[in-house]
C-alpha cells in the first residue's frame, strides 16, 4: 500500500487529451456500451473529420477558460478508434504514482502508450508505476477513471460494478492506492449493466452529480448517498433519461487562477432543467463542449475524453 499523508487536492487544472485521427464506430466497445449509435449516414472518413474539428474546437473552449491543456497527437501507424478517451487506461496521483488499466475491448488495449508516460516522466515526478493491465489475460478489467469516480481528499472511490469494472480488481486496486470503497450495482432505462460508472455520476468539491435512479438495490442507494452526505457533497439528482444524454459525464476542474468549473458536454447541458443549472452554477461556472459526433459514434462525452494530470511539474 502506499501511505500519503498528505491529503491530495479534489480537482486538478491541467489535463491531457488525445487528438483522434482514427476516430469511429468501435464493434466491440458497443457489445456492452448502450450510448454509442451507428446509423450509417455517414462515412468513415466524415466521422473521422468531423470528431477531430469537434476535439480541436473543444480544446480551444478549454484553454480559452485558464486550463493547462496537453495535447497528445495519436499514433498515425495504429488504428485505434477510441483513443481520444485517454482517460480509461491511466490515471495519475499526486504522491507520484501513475496507474495503467486493464481494458475490455482488445483494440482499446492499443491506446496504452509507453511514449505518453516518457513524457509524462520527463516533465513530472513520477515516481511509481502500478500495472494492473495483466489482468487481461485472466478476463478481468478496470477501466480508469471511467470505471472509478475518486474522492481524492477523502480517499474514496466510487463504482458501478460491471464486466468493465471487476469487483476484485477493484479492491486491489483500493489496498494500492489507499482508498475506501463505494461499489454499486447500476442499469440503464433498457435493464443493461451501465458500463461507466462516469456516465451517471460526477463529483465537484461540495456536490455530486448522482444518478441514484439507476442504482438496483435500495440498501446500496443509501449507504453510497450516506458517504456522500459524510463528506459533505450536496446531491443533485439525475434522471434514466438525463443520464442517456450524458448529464453524468462531466469533470470538476480549477483553471490557473483558482476558479472553479464544471466541464460538460451541450447535450449535457440541454437535458438539465433551470433549477439544476441554478444549483450547478451556485458552486461552479460550466464550460460547455459541443461535440455530438463523438458522443453518438463513441458513447462517451467530454469526461472520457480528459486525463487528469495530479503529478508535480518539474522545475
Amino acid at each position: 500500500m502506499i501511505l500519503n499523508m498528505e491529503v491530495e487536492p479534489s480537482i486538478t487544472s491541467h489535463l491531457l487529451m488525445v487528438r483522434p485521427l482514427h476516430f469511429g464506430f468501435n464493434d466491440e466497445t458497443a457489445l456492452n456500451n448502450a450510448f454509442q449509435v451507428n446509423d450509417n449516414t455517414l462515412s468513415t472518413r466524415q466521422i473521422t473529420e468531423l470528431a477531430i474539428q469537434e476535439f480541436d474546437d473543444f480544446v480551444c473552449v478549454l484553454r480559452e477558460h485558464g486550463l493547462t491543456i496537453t495535447v497528445v497527437e495519436d499514433n498515425i501507424s495504429i488504428k485505434t478508434t477510441d483513443s481520444i478517451f485517454p482517460n480509461n487506461w491511466f490515471s495519475t496521483h499526486s504522491d507520484g504514482t501513475l496507474v495503467t488499466y486493464p481494458m475490455f475491448s482488445k483494440n482499446r488495449r492499443l491506446e496504452r502508450r509507453e511514449d505518453i508516460i516518457v513524457v509524462l516522466k520527463e516533465n513530472y515526478h513520477l515516481f511509481h508505476r502500478i500495472h494492473l493491465e495483466s489482468a487481461e489475460n485472466y478476463g478481468y478489467y478496470l477501466e480508469g477513471t471511467g470505471s472509478l469516480i475518486l474522492d481524492r481528499s477523502n480517499k474514496i472511490a466510487y463504482a458501478c460494478r460491471s464486466i468493465r469494472t471487476d469487483g476484485k480488481l477493484l479492491i486491489e486496486w483500493a489496498d494500492k492506492l489507499g482508498y475506501r470503497l463505494g461499489v454499486f450495482n447500476a442499469k440503464d432505462e433498457s435493464g443493461m449493466d451501465i458500463y461507466h460508472t462516469n456516465v451517471m455520476m460526477a463529483l465537484g468539491e461540495n456536490f455530486v452529480i448522482w444518478g441514484g435512479e439507476a442504482l438496483t438495490d435500495g440498501d446500496e442507494k443509501t449507504t453510497i448517498e450516506k458517504l456522500f452526505i459524510e463528506t459533505g457533497k450536496e446531491i443533485i439528482p439525475i434522471s434514466m433519461a438525463q443520464i442517456a444524454k450524458f448529464a453524468g459525464n462531466m469533470l470538476a476542474v480549477k483553471n490557473e487562477k483558482g476558479e472553479r468549473l464544471i466541464i460538460m458536454s451541450q447535450t449535457a447541458y440541454d437535458s438539465f432543467s433551470s433549477d439544476q443549472i441554478n444549483r450547478i452554477e451556485s458552486f461552479c461556472k460550466i464550460v460547455k463542449g459541443n461535440i455530438p459526433i463523438i458522443e453518438k459514434y463513441g458513447g462517451g462525452s467530454v469526461r472520457c475524453m480528459l486525463a487528469e494530470i495530479y503529478l508535480a511539474k518539474k522545475a
